[in-house]
């Protein structure tokens, strides 16, 4: 595990025990450029990159900029632009990562910022969260990405 990764693997653990709201989400230090990700797009309003422990190879997150807990909070326009963006990059995992289908999941418990998860799977077990992880290099992260975004 290279130190990018491990770096993120750890403050995402770290995230997961938020006490306070006015902490800022591992994704809003992902979002200012504190800390890194594989971007496979972005908008005004949204980033979409992998998920640095990902259920399955091309496991992609879609977020709002803006840091929102609940998905229930964000806005309808908001919520409309996440849900588009979770689509074409769908499309784009299905074209990039041999799957039956791309899978979508809103949870929000490990962090409190609104996040779409997009996994690809061939069956309904490929997305439980209690899954052992994937140990990518970051070579196989930049493959995926380079691979995803070519398919957008």
């Amino acid at each position: 595990m290279n130190s990018i990764t491990f770096a993120l693997s750890f403050l995402y653990k770290l995230s997961t025990l938020q006490t306070s709201l006015s902490m800022a989400s591992i994704f809003t230090k992902i979002i200012n450029g504190e800390l890194p990700c594989y971007k496979i797009l972005e908008t005004e309003n949204c980033l979409v990159f992998l998920d640095i422990n990902p259920l399955k190879k091309g496991h992609t997150l879609v977020i709002p900029k803006k840091e929102i807990d609940c998905f229930y909070e964000v806005d309808d326009e908001l919520l409309s632009e996440l849900m588009l963006l979770a689509k074409k990059v769908a499309r784009a995992i299905k074209k990039s990562v041999p799957c039956r289908r791309v899978g979508l999941t809103l949870i929000g418990i490990e962090v409190a910022h609104t996040h779409f998860h997009l996994v690809p799977i061939d069956k309904v077990s490929d997305m439980a969260f209690a899954n052992e992880k994937l140990k990518l290099t970051p070579e196989e992260f930049k493959q995926i990405q380079e691979d995803i975004i070519r398919n957008l």
